[in-house]
């Protein structure tokens, strides 16, 4: 396939569906200071794997590419991430973790071994972006990293000698390795996953098989000073309720400090078939919005089954892949999973963290698939050009939740309905900031009409408020390289106080933050 194709996107028409004159319904949302929960920064965590042009060709770019870079990463990309406070990075995958081998990516770049991608579109992969090259691109984005290790294709003594080399400050050999590769002082990695999706492509185990393997490495997975282990079980697949069961029940709550959860939204709700990013009517709207809303009953099962092992809520709920998964773009090639991202992203990105947040006393951490050019994605690249992308400006809005207490709600709103179907047109999640500022998120799903909430704050002193939109007119709406803000931040000037109480009006397809003083 030729490269220039795989951004045949920007010409693409996109289906308008353009909202109908609709009118103004309202709601009621009570929000209490009663909680001593934090809702964690690292449930706004990301995701790259090596797929398609998410490593190469999006961080890790072409010595010859007239862009900014340090090394070869792209520092526009960073300085984007850095501006939305991403708080952890999950590598090398995925499904590329379990056949990843990390000593094929150290030492001299010419020296490396090459390898075939089985997973995503059978390309040879240098090895130049190996695990020095990670943990640099975490150093210059100031998040942590978060490594999956292989437990499909590999074995116990290769992921404790990785965890040796980067972060014992001992005299061994495999120090003395690292050493003589650049990095004299330890890099004190402590987020590791112990296998990723090990139902499906990482090894098709069973999870009475996976649990004891996993007590296995969680075992020589050592701790080294100042960098104690927080360790990632491989849970379930969105509705096996009966993997985090036998995870739960078979490995002691000490030996592990996360159990993961994957799932995506599917907007036609066939893994075949999935739907295009641009080209959609209402109906498959709805339906995709549906889709995403089924996080908040997987959750909430998932965190009952938890909570009968672990009371104490002492191991996190890390939905580690999350997001909209749509068929790729015409032209491109079929195993990089590149697809546009419009409004509708926009939506399913508010919504799914509104749920993290209200569920945050178990979901602890989360990683979007993924950062850039792969699924929803929060960065396009086309050599040298960048786009952010509507979901970019969503986590930008948000990061506003990051480390601030919760703040329970109650909420009461109209329906959305369609075809005899209804959802809750309006989802909400709310934080206090340590400097006392009240922080409200609203995500108006209903693409007609208006919505005004009239907002209770219980025990909260305000006296002014501001906020950001994001909206379009259509649905469909992108960011393309030649009109990269067509979505954009904009001021929200909807909400007024009336007597001691917040009014509030959403226009419909519409994300909204505000900031109460």
């Amino acid at each position: 396939m030729k490269k220039n194709l795989l951004f045949s996107f920007g010409s693409a028409v996109a289906l308008c569906l353009i909202s109908a004159p609709g009118y103004s319904q309202t709601g009621t949302l009570s929000i209490s200071t009663d909680s001593k929960t934090v809702i964690s920064k690292h449930i706004y965590g990301q995701f790259a794997e090596h797929l398609g042009h998410g490593i190469y060709g999006g961080f890790w770019v072409d010595k010859t590419l007239p862009v900014k870079k340090q090394d070869r990463i792209r520092l526009d990309v960073v300085e984007a991430l850095k501006k939305i406070k991403i708080p952890n990075l999950r590598w090398p995958g995925g499904c590329f973790a379990d056949e990843y081998h990390w000593r094929d990516g150290i030492g001299p770049s010419a020296l490396r071994p090459r390898m075939v991608n089985t997973n995503w579109g059978g390309t040879t992969e240098d090895n130049s972006f190996g695990t020095h090259e990670f943990l640099e691109l975490c150093e210059l984005l100031k998040c942590e990293p978060y490594i999956a290790g292989n437990v499909g294709s590999g074995t116990v003594e290769e992921m404790s000698k990785w965890i040796e080399y980067l972060n014992s400050n001992s005299s061994s050999t495999v120090v003395k390795e690292r050493i003589k590769n650049g990095h004299p002082a330890p890099y004190k990695v402590t987020l590791w996953g112990v296998g990723n999706e090990s139902w499906g492509c990482g090894g098709v185990m069973t999870p009475e098989y996976y649990t004891d393997l996993y007590k296995r490495y969680a075992a020589f997975a050592k701790d080294y000073p100042d960098a104690p282990l927080q360790k990632i079980a491989a849970g379930a697949n969105a509705y096996d309720y009966r993997w985090t069961e036998v995870c739960m029940k078979n490995i002691p709550i000490g030996m592990m400090s996360g159990l993961s959860l994957h799932y995506y939204t599917i907007p036609t709700g066939n893994w075949y078939n999935k739907g295009s990013a641009t080209m959609f009517d209402e109906k498959e709207y709805f339906g995709t919005m549906v889709s995403c809303l089924k996080m908040e009953d997987i959750v909430t099962k998932h965190s009952a089954i938890m909570d009968k092992y672990d009371p104490e809520k002492k191991v996190a709920l890390v939905v580690d892949e999350w997001g909209v998964w749509t068929d790729v773009e015409p032209g491109t090639n079929p195993g990089f999973l590149f697809q546009q991202n419009s409004l509708r992203d926009a939506l399913i990105a508010g919504t799914t963290l509104n749920i993290f947040n209200n569920h945050s006393d178990r979901v602890r951490m989360a990683a979007l698939a993924q950062t850039i050019n792969v699924l929803q994605s929060l960065i396009l690249t086309d050599k040298e050009k960048m786009l952010l992308t509507p979901t970019y400006h969503v986590f930008d809005m948000y990061k506003v939740h990051q480390d601030a207490k919760y703040l329970p709600i109650k909420l009461d709103v109209p329906d959305y309905e369609l075809d005899g179907k209804k959802i809750k047109a309006v989802n909400v999640s709310a934080s206090q900031d340590a400097k006392g500022k009240v922080h409200i998120s609203f995500v108006n799903l209903d693409l007609h009409n208006a919505i005004t909430i009239t907002t209770e704050l219980k025990d909260i002193e305000w006296n002014t408020f501001s906020g950001q939109i994001l909206t379009s007119a259509n649905i469909t709406d992108i960011n393309t390289f030649k009109a990269p803000n067509k979505l954009h931040l904009a001021p929200f000037s909807g909400a007024k106080k009336d007597g001691d109480k917040l009014a509030v009006t959403l226009p419909a397809k519409s994300v909204v933050t505000l900031e109460l003083n």
